[in-house]
């Protein structure tokens, strides 16, 4: 006669092979499945849409991998590059004409962060951050406060210059602040 622990590891393991046997023989659409781990046999990708058998010892499914968040300067440079060649308005706040201070704004809304309109109001909002320690995305501010960038990573910005959205190297004129919103 067979132990108790070994008939459950028994039952586990067909319950999970049913699953997957079925999952192959009804396939409708393409799932997602995870890992499901059964002791002395390895492991098995189970589709998302089974159900495991509760409480049987043994059966694991390993922590689903932290999902990883881009942060609201990332997500502000990516909506930044999406508009390079967009052509430069005085006044203009986006979608598809811009002015300094709109295309920052405009970028960090796509970003869910809400940044104020003007270049001066943007040099005086957020964080202020020093040179060195520039992470993508911060708003670098010019001409006394008169014009915002986004800093785009090694030593490059992104902003609505005098006719087009381009990248230009940070150092193009004086820098009088940064900010990290």
């Amino acid at each position: 006669m067979e132990s108790v622990p070994l008939v459950r590891k028994r039952m586990a393991v067909m319950a999970v092979l049913a699953a997957a046997a079925g999952s192959v023989l009804c396939t409708a659409a393409p799932a997602e499945a995870r890992p499901v781990s059964v002791p002395g046999l390895g492991v098995f990708e189970v589709p998302d849409h089974i159900p495991l058998p509760a409480g049987v010892p043994g059966i694991t499914t390993p922590e689903p991998a932290p999902q990883f968040t881009p942060a609201p300067g990332d997500l502000a440079i990516q909506a930044a590059r999406s508009k390079l060649g967009a052509p430069y308005v005085s006044g203009g706040t986006g979608p598809s004409t811009f002015d300094c201070s709109g295309l920052v704004k405009w970028a960090y809304q796509q970003a869910g962060v809400d940044v104020p309109r003007t270049s001066w109001s943007q040099l005086s909002a957020g964080t202020p951050v020093p040179l060195d320690q520039l992470h993508v995305g911060d708003v670098i501010s010019y001409s006394g406060g008169g014009h915002s960038a986004l800093y785009a990573g090694d030593g490059q910005v992104i902003h609505a210059a005098t006719s087009i959205v381009e990248i230009s190297p940070m150092s193009y004129s004086p820098v009088v602040g940064a900010r990290r919103y």
